[in-house]
């Protein structure tokens, strides 16, 4: 079985990150398995942006799981969607509920969440959480692995 690939620009090329969330350019592939209900799970574990009003950095322990529709995100450019908020200043909040909504504009998958667990500001950890709805039944959707905050790592 094969994937078409064709109209991917980025993956096997050397691609300068995005200056920023914006201007990320996202791809997709078909999904092989349409009709299926399967869940995919991306973590990225070492999200970083910056704090819109200091302009120091802000980290995040990131999971997106979805159940694709007749699209997969290409993951190399999720990955550059991701890098691109190193230089973007916005809220924890804005961060997240941005990258999800960015994928399903990008994917119209079946469902689609995200975790993102943040790590402290002056003292308090901020998660955000955001879905399109409830997932489907008879999907196996396991825990997203990150614990509340105790000292994360």
């Amino acid at each position: 079985m094969t994937t078409d690939v064709s109209g991917l620009t980025q993956l096997g090329a050397h691609v300068e990150a995005p200056k920023s969330p914006e201007e990320a350019v996202m791809e997709r592939v078909p999904s092989p398995h349409q009709g299926s209900a399967y869940v995919v799970r991306f973590t990225a574990p070492e999200f970083t942006s910056l704090c819109p009003m200091t302009g120091q950095p802000d980290f995040a322990h990131i999971v997106i799981d979805y159940i694709p529709g007749e699209w997969l995100v290409e993951s190399k450019s999720l990955k550059l969607f991701l890098t691109s908020f190193r230089n973007h200043g916005a809220f924890h909040e804005d961060c997240s509920v941005y990258i999800g909504k960015r994928l399903v504009e990008l994917l119209a998958p079946q469902w689609l969440r995200i975790g993102a667990y943040w790590y402290p500001r002056g003292g308090i950890p901020i998660d955000v959480f955001w879905q399109t709805g409830e997932p489907p039944q008879g999907i196996w959707l396991p825990d997203q692995g990150v614990p509340t905050y105790r000292g994360r790592g």
